[in-house]
């Protein structure tokens, strides 16, 4: 599925490459997006994971972003192995969320004896990403609270070119994923404060189905697992590749082993965007 939201000024159009918001030269500046490795599932595959460190690694992205679920069941063991891959990544800054599973049997207490912080920030050239973790110990669903929310729009408030929310959790229905019973339970809250905070991009995993949507001012990208066979459907284990070049932004799906293709492509500016759906939706949709 394609879908262009047009802008009322000509000048602010896409290309016939479908680019917008390019300027010739541009450095690109690349986040390397990868979810769900459930380390210790019997459904973890170390060659897949293996494979997509060292694609990530060749594409020399300055942030890499872990959305939760690094392990099956929370176990100090299966820590310890998803931290000997995550270490293996080159990358400027490395930011890591728990996920419901990694916060099963008190794991959350050895995720921050693994990985520190359970809500990093980071700024980089002119990127503000602000992660958090929106798990509740031995429950599925998400949930944010509204304590926090002035805490996120005040680490936004820097100033900043391109602001990223990440959390585990999806904040919007992730199509093709059956009855909707692990959403962000504050959702609606979630994403007014993140409105209002300027956020441009939110990542999240949890599903294992990638998929984008744009609400309102807000682009929101869903990652899938990169190294289980934890699939929905006909997905494949895959991550996400950002690349942002100026103004403009694209999310690409990558397959550990073989080729990528775009999810969507957006102006931060105009708000113009295409998405490349079809093919997600036909992964996870019975043709009855």
């Amino acid at each position: 599925m394609r879908v262009a939201v047009t802008s009322d000024d000509p000048a602010l159009h896409f290309d016939s490459d479908g680019q917008a918001g390019r300027r010739q030269g541009e450095l690109v500046f690349r986040i390397a997006h990868i979810s769900d490795l459930h380390c210790g599932s019997p459904y973890f595959v170390p060659d897949l994971m293996e494979r997509a460190i060292m694609e990530i690694n060749e594409l020399q992205p300055e942030i890499v972003v872990c959305s939760g679920d690094l392990t099956a069941f929370g176990f100090k063991p299966e820590y310890a192995e998803a931290k000997t891959y995550l270490d293996r990544l080159e990358c400027r800054e490395l930011v890591v969320v728990p996920g419901n599973h990694d916060s099963r049997n008190v794991g959350y207490i050895h995720f921050q004896e693994f990985f520190g912080e359970r809500n990093p920030v980071v700024h980089v050239n002119g990127v503000s990403v602000v992660a958090v973790d929106s798990t509740e110990p031995d429950l599925d669903h998400g949930h944010i609270g509204r304590s926090r929310y002035p805490w996120i729009q005040e680490q936004f408030s820097q100033d900043a070119d391109f602001r990223i929310f990440v959390l585990h959790h999806h904040l919007l229905p992730v199509p093709g994923t059956g009855r909707e019973r692990n959403i962000v339970y504050d959702a609606g809250d979630t994403l007014e404060a993140l409105q209002r905070a300027r956020v441009n991009l939110v990542l999240s995993g949890h599903k294992h189905v990638p998929y984008a949507w744009r609400l309102e001012n807000i682009f929101v990208v869903n990652a899938g697992t990169v190294s289980t066979l934890r699939l929905r459907g006909n997905t494949r284990p895959c991550y996400n590749l950002i690349e942002i070049e100026g103004r403009h932004v694209d999310v690409w799906r990558k397959y550990p082993y073989h080729d990528q293709e775009r999810i969507i492509q957006f102006s931060a500016d105009t708000l113009e965007f295409e998405k490349y759906t079809t093919r997600i939706e036909g992964e996870v949709t019975s043709k009855q």
